[in-house]
């Protein structure tokens, strides 16, 4: 199949309609209906049944479709991959609130090299084509690529006695608060201090408060506290690229998650 068969089972697919899709495609009725009828002949399944108005698809046609969107992205990305005169790829990448800054210099890093002529745009928050965030954050409906495994560690005031019991600093509403009970033990019930966030209960731990428990990767570039082992109990997060399947539509993303899978499999 090639891709002018797979465009006009896209169209059709997403129109239910032959006439909007031959409009859509700028082609004629007959020509698509052709078009159709070919790539149902070589697949060996009917993907269509007419109706009164447009067409209902079938099990078979609903099998296709994602892998005819994947198909026709990564074609795209080659296309414009090797283009001797290939524009800028625009990329829009959303950069969750507690993503450290060295994830952010590695991930843009890699992102240039990955995807030719890439233009990128760093955004707060969740927005952009694909979001750089933890699993934990990832939507229901979206793809998460891992590109790191972040351990936690304890964060103490850079003044404290190494061998002291610490004053917790807990964050209640965060994901890992409830796996941390059992390391607190009893004075999860007294803590010194509540924050909203990792960030938060960071600088409250640099500003000598207490300690706290949070991934690595935001220990070691807050100020005013020493990294510790987080001894007995194995904690991490997972950081990497959250994106819908949708987005893959986008040449430069399906390029850049296509390069980083790989790297992860190599």
């Amino acid at each position: 199949m090639d891709s002018r068969q797979l465009n006009a089972f896209i169209a059709v697919f997403e129109e239910r309609n032959i006439t909007a899709a031959a409009q859509r495609l700028h082609l004629s009725q007959p020509a698509l209906s052709g078009t159709i009828k070919s790539l149902e002949s070589l697949l060996g399944a009917q993907l269509f049944e007419r109706q009164a108005r447009g067409v209902s698809v079938t099990d078979a046609a609903r099998i296709l479709y994602p892998q005819a969107r994947r198909l026709v992205a990564q074609t795209e990305s080659m296309t414009r991959q090797f283009r001797q005169d290939a524009r800028v790829a625009e990329l829009r990448i959303g950069i969750e609130g507690e993503i450290a800054g060295a994830h952010i210099r590695a991930f843009v890093a890699r992102a240039r090299q990955a995807v030719p002529n890439l233009q990128l745009h760093l955004l707060e928050g969740c927005t952009g084509d694909a979001r750089l965030a933890t699993e934990d954050e990832r939507c229901e409906d979206e793809l998460f690529l891992p590109l790191w495994n972040d351990p936690y560690a304890i964060a103490s005031p850079a003044d404290a006695p190494a061998d002291a019991m610490p004053d917790w600093i807990v964050c209640p509403d965060h994901p890992s608060h409830q796996r941390l009970l059992p390391y607190y033990g009893a004075a999860a019930n007294t803590p010194a201090a509540q924050a909203a966030s990792l960030r938060l209960a960071l600088e409250l731990a640099g500003a000598g408060v207490g300690a706290c428990i949070a991934p690595r990767s935001l220990v070691d570039q807050q100020g005013g506290v020493v990294a510790r082992a987080l001894d007995g109990l194995a904690l991490s997060r997972r950081v990497g690229l959250c994106y819908a399947a949708q987005a893959l539509d986008t040449p430069a993303l399906a390029l850049l998650a296509e390069q980083l899978g790989n790297a992860i499999r190599a």
